[in-house]
C-alpha cells in the first residue's frame, strides 16, 4: 500500500492564566491569600476573551489536529451561591464554533488537581489537563486512544504538605487512506531536568515506541540540543521547525499578566516531532504577533503556537505498536 497524504498539525500551550509558583513553600496560614491572588490574576487574564483570540488564530490555518497543553479547568465554589466553572476546552470549542469550525476532543489526560481555600470564604479548585482536538470531519478516522499519567512526577511542598504535580500524555491512532498513524500530545515538567528526562523516556519507550508513522505535539520545556531534545533525536525523531521553519521559532514566554507591550518570546520549547515516513513541508508560529492580541491588549497565551504541514510519503508497513 502506497500512502501519500498531508495533515496540518498545531501544538499550543494556552496558559492556565496565573503564576502558581508562589504556592510552593507556603505555610498553611499563607495559602488563602496566595490562592486569592492567583485566582484574581486568572480572572484578569480573562480566558473567555483569550479563547476568542486563540480561535481566531486557529481559524486562519484550520489545522486538522491540535495538541493543547494547560487546557485547564478552574472552579470557584462560593457558599450560598454555587460553583462557577471555567472550562478551557469547552470555552475554546465554543469560540471555534462561533467561527464555523467544529472540533471535538479526541483524547485528554487529567493531570494535577487541587482544591484550596481562598481568603474570602470560598474554595478554588484547579485541574490541569492536556488534550488532542480533531476536526469533526475526521473524527471517524480515530480507531483507538490512550490517556496516561507519567510514573515520574515532581513533588513540591504546599502548605506544609507534599503535593505531586502529576503530568501525562494522550495519544490517538487514526486510519487515513488505509494507513494507521499515531499522534501523541504531552507537557513535560519544567522545574526538574531529571524528571523531565524521565518523562521524555516514558514517551519514547511507550506510545512513541512503534513502527507506525508518529507525530509528537507538546510543550517539552527544553530548548534545542538540550538533553530532552537529544533523547527524541536519538530515538529517530525529526523536528518540524528545524526542517521547515524560518527564523528562531521562539515560543516562550510572555509575562504572567499577558500585558507586556512588546513580545518577550525568547526561547523555543514547543515542538512538533515526527518519524517513520513524515516530512515537514512548512512550519510557522501563530499567536505571536501584535495583531493576535485581544482588544483589551492581552496576548492569547504566554506561548506561541507551532503549526506544521506534514506529508506522509511512501509508507508501506502499518507496523505493530509495543505500547
Amino acid at each position: 500500500m502506497d500512502s501519500r497524504f498531508k495533515l496540518k498539525f498545531l501544538t499550543w500551550n494556552i496558559y492556565f492564566g496565573a503564576d502558581l509558583t508562589p504556592l510552593v513553600t507556603t505555610t498553611p496560614e499563607q495559602i488563602p491569600l496566595v490562592v486569592t491572588q492567583a485566582f484574581r490574576q486568572f480572572l484578569a487574564t480573562n480566558f473567555p476573551l483569550r479563547a476568542k483570540a486563540i480561535a481566531k488564530a486557529i481559524a486562519s490555518e484550520k489545522p486538522v489536529l491540535i495538541g493543547l497543553q494547560e487546557a485547564v479547568q478552574w472552579k470557584i465554589m462560593i457558599p450560598n451561591f454555587g460553583t462557577v466553572t471555567y472550562d478551557f476546552i469547552d470555552l475554546l470549542l465554543e469560540a471555534l464554533e462561533e467561527r464555523g469550525l467544529e472540533y471535538t476532543v479526541a483524547a485528554r489526560n487529567l493531570n494535577a488537581q487541587a482544591a484550596l481555600p481562598d481568603s474570602l470564604g470560598n474554595v478554588v479548585q484547579f485541574l490541569d489537563r492536556d488534550a488532542i482536538l480533531i476536526r469533526n470531519d475526521l473524527k471517524r478516522k480515530i480507531i483507538s486512544k490512550q490517556e496516561e499519567n507519567f510514573q515520574t512526577n515532581l513533588t513540591v511542598p504546599i502548605g506544609g504538605q507534599d503535593f505531586t504535580v502529576t503530568r501525562g500524555w494522550s495519544s490517538i491512532d487514526m486510519k487515513m487512506d488505509g494507513q494507521i498513524v499515531r499522534i501523541v500530545n504531552t507537557h513535560l515538567e519544567p522545574a526538574s531536568e531529571a524528571i523531565r528526562n524521565a518523562q521524555a523516556n516514558e514517551i519514547i519507550e511507550g506510545p512513541a515506541n512503534t513502527r507506525l508513522p508518529v507525530v509528537i505535539l507538546g510543550d517539552l520545556n527544553s530548548i534545542p540540543n538540550s538533553a530532552v531534545y537529544q533523547l527524541f533525536v536519538n530515538a529517530g525523531f525529526q523536528d518540524a521547525w528545524a526542517q521547515a521553519g524560518k527564523g528562531t521559532g521562539f515560543t516562550c514566554c510572555q509575562s504572567a499578566d499577558l500585558l507586556n507591550s512588546n513580545s518577550t518570546l525568547n526561547e523555543r520549547i514547543d515542538y512538533i516531532f515526527f518519524k517513520n515516513g513524515w516530512k515537514a513541508r512548512k512550519a510557522e508560529l501563530i499567536g505571536e504577533s501584535q495583531k493576535d492580541r485581544t482588544n483589551t491588549g492581552l496576548w492569547p497565551s504566554d506561548h506561541a503556537g507551532v503549526l506544521a504541514d506534514l506529508r506522509l510519503e511512501n509508507v508501506q508497513d502499518n507496523g505493530e505498536s509495543t505500547c
